[in-house]
């Protein structure tokens, strides 16, 4: 069973069911923190806007983004970072590309879900995956060794942590949003 998220930050306005960024407002993430878990949320982003979901971080650092992968959400076809798979919607973001059409246009909206069990991850984008990762596998590590993120020794460590939406000073909204901790007992079964 799903729950709904509550998020901590006065600068994101709630209207008409959604929880809108207008400009900078800040990274905002949730009160609780997840080590195993499903999120599922709707976005819809301004033409050439940036944003992301990202998840295991940890608030001793200076931006969400030191420590928690991220799940990029993006107008592909208008923001720089829609030129390339490994930035573009969907995309574990500088690690894992995302396949081509995932995405729908700028102002309509997405469904996104990210499901973390064991450190195994799955990113859906529109019922379409989008990225598939093991982040205890040698494969994240090269990864990871080989991008921005290799100076960050924390980036991608945590084994739990709050889930975050990033503010790029772009327009953003999200709606639906619904976090379903996974027991223990519900991995022998999957």
């Amino acid at each position: 069973e799903f729950r709904r998220v509550l998020f901590r930050s006065k600068e994101w306005v709630v209207e008409d069911g959604t929880l809108t960024l207008h400009g900078h407002g800040g990274d905002i993430v949730t009160k609780g923190e997840y080590a195993d878990f499903e999120f599922q949320t709707d976005w819809r982003i301004s033409p050439g806007g940036n944003s992301g979901i990202m998840f295991h971080v940890a608030e001793d650092f200076g931006y969400p983004w030191e420590t928690g992968p991220e799940m990029q959400v993006l107008d592909d076809a208008k923001h720089a970072d829609g030129k390339s798979r490994l930035t573009s919607a969907g995309a574990c973001y500088a690690l894992y590309p995302a396949p081509l059409g995932a995405v729908k246009p700028a102002g309509e909206w997405n469904t996104a879900n990210i499901r973390c069990v064991g450190g195994k991850v799955t990113f859906t984008l529109n019922g379409t995956t989008t990225a598939a990762f093991d982040m205890g596998s040698k494969d994240w590590k090269d990864r990871v060794a080989g991008s921005k993120f290799k100076d960050m020794k924390a980036f991608g460590t945590k084994s739990s942590g709050h889930i975050a939406l990033q503010d790029h000073g772009d327009v953003v909204s999200y709606r639906n949003m619904k976090v379903r901790p996974i027991r223990s007992e519900e991995h022998t079964s999957e």
